[in-house]
This record gives structure tokens, sequence and C-alpha cells, in this order.
């Protein structure tokens, strides 16, 4: 093309990525050339002069949720404009595929990666050695404060105490919290939300913890017997969207109804929630928001630009939507 064209190489190259040191004119005849030529530029021989892969990769712990779908749009709001493409793995909240994957893909397969931890990593070696090699690495929504790497969150904590305190002042004083089980720092947050809620309106019944694994999602003779109990709670706080599934699913097989029985409430991205009967009041998370400033930042790490203070660790709210669930009733 360059010969036929009496051009430089590199200003062809150059005008098939639309540089902007080239003229409009001279991109308009390369342009012609190419397409009479059926010539297709190889991104990948491109990327192996630059030593990129051009990809990067996002591992998450499951895909079912829709808080995870809804991460993806976002980091692919952003990739396109950076001429980069996305690899998505599931660990299906399995350390050892986390860690598996981690290390497979340290042979230079991407160029940068973002993770959301599963529940059952305790020991986050796997992740310290990605940083420790100097690879660009992002953490969002289940993160680690105990890495020097970003974290991209949400205010769990405080909209944990705002979904508490919201049954406690629709009448509920017997709340369950259904949270998962191990150490991670979404759960803890949540978690202790709960109970300074609790503490704060000095509520008498002590608070009622059901932590399940994810093996433990779908079995509902946990919550059965949480229901068999006394006092039987009259408020649910699902800390993940499934549990509160389950919680309607198993009201409805012991007759109890929803809010006049037991108000529930949860954290949930699920569009449907304003479908259920009665329609469920959730916390929203900024899932898509989280997904395009993670990629974001990552992307000023893999281009070796300065990360501002707030990047480190950035904090994005989320919203509470009261709905029927927990409405005030005469029972």
């Amino acid at each position: 093309m360059a010969k036929e064209l009496n051009l430089a190489v590199s200003t062809v190259s150059r005008a098939l990525r639309d540089s902007h040191e080239i003229s409009p004119q001279t991109k308009e005849r390369v342009r012609e050339l190419a397409e009479k030529l059926g010539f297709q530029p190889n991104p990948h021989a491109s990327s192996l002069r630059q030593n990129k892969s051009k990809t990067i990769a996002v591992i998450i712990p499951e895909i079912e949720n829709n808080f995870f779908s809804q991460v993806i749009n976002g980091i692919e709001s952003v990739t396109p404009n950076k001429g980069y493409h996305v690899l998505i793995y599931l660990t299906h909240e399995d350390y050892n595929k986390e860690r598996d994957i981690l290390q497979l893909l340290r042979n230079g397969r991407v160029d940068g990666i973002m993770v959301s931890v599963s529940n059952t990593t305790t020991n986050l070696d796997h992740i310290e050695a990605w940083h420790a090699a100097g690879i660009p690495l992002v953490l969002f929504d289940r993160t680690s404060e105990d890495l020097d790497v970003p974290n991209i969150m949400t205010n769990d904590a405080e909209m944990a105490f705002k979904a508490t305190e919201h049954l406690l002042k629709r009448g509920c004083r017997n709340i369950a919290y259904l949270g998962m089980t191990g150490n991670l720092s979404i759960s803890n947050r949540r978690k202790a939300g709960y109970l300074t809620a609790l503490e704060k309106y000095k509520v008498p019944a002590p608070p009622q913890i059901i932590e399940l694994t994810a093996k433990d999602y779908i079995n509902r003779d946990i919550l059965k017997q949480l229901f068999e109990q006394q006092p039987r709670p009259d408020g649910i706080f699902a800390a993940i969207e499934k549990f509160a599934v389950n919680a309607y699913e198993v009201c409805k097989e012991l007759h109890l109804h929803i809010p006049q029985d037991v108000k529930v409430i949860s954290f949930s991205n699920l569009q449907a929630a304003a479908l259920f009967d009665p329609a469920l009041s959730t916390i929203i998370q900024p899932a898509y928001d989280i997904g395009r400033e993670a990629a974001n930042i990552l992307f000023k790490i893999i281009e070796k630009k300065m990360l501002m203070p707030y990047e480190k660790k950035m904090v994005l709210p989320s919203q509470l939507i009261e709905r029927a669930s927990t409405a005030v009733t005469g029972k």
C-alpha cells in the first residue's frame, strides 16, 4: 500500500489508526486503497510490536447475579475506545479456581486485570503476587484494603445500616440478617451496618444472624428453621438477593404474609424486584458505574498515569428503594 501510494509505511500505519498527525486527505487515500485491496489491519501483530496483548481480564465469582452483568456492561463501555478486548472468567465462588486463573494469566496473556474475589477466598497471596509482579490490578465490589491496590466499592456498611433502620422504623424488632459466611470485606461491612443499627435503636432482642455458604444458597430448610424459632423474625435483611428470593418462597410455604407477618429488604440490582409479589424493597448498587470507574482506573495504570488519591479507594453510593415488602400494615 505504501509503495502504491508513494507514502512511508509509518504514514500508512498512522492513517489506518486515524492518527491526528495525518491529514484527512491522506487518510482518505489510504482508506480507499485499503478497501479496494480488502486490507484489514492485524491487531494481534500490532500488539506484538507494542509488547501489548490489548486484552484485559475480569474475574467474577458468578454471573447469575444481575449486579455482575451490569458491572461488565460498565467495563465494556470503556474498553472499545481503548482498543481493548475483555476476557471474562468465572470462579464460581471457588478460591482454588480463582488462584488458578490468576496463575494462568501471569504468562502475559492480558495487560491488566479486575477482580471481585470469591467468598471462599481467605488467603490473598495469589493476588498480592500478581500485584508484586507489577501487573496492573484493580479490585471491585469484593475488595481488600489489606492490599495496596485500587479498590472500587459501594457504601455497604452505611446502606446496611439504613436498610436495618428502615425495618426498625416500620415496627420490626426481631430482624434476621441473611449473609454470606467467610471473611469477605463486603460481608463484614454489611453485617457491621446491621449490628450498628440494632445497637443505636437499643433493640432488646439478640441479633439473628444466618450466614450461608455458596452451597447453601438454595437450602430453604435453614430459613424454615429460622421462621420456626421464637421469637419469629418480623423482618428480614438479605445481604444478597438470592436470600431474599428464598425468603419469599419459604414465607409462601409457611403461609406467612409479606409485609403483614414479615417485612423483607435486600441488596439487589434485579430489575424484576418491582415485579415481586409484593414488590421487593431493595438497596441498588451503582453496578454500571463501578465497572466503568474500575476500567478507567485500570487503563490509567496500564498507561502509567498517576492516580488521584480518591481513585485508590473509590466509594460509590448505593440507593434504597422502598416498595411494598416493607410497607406498614394494620395486621
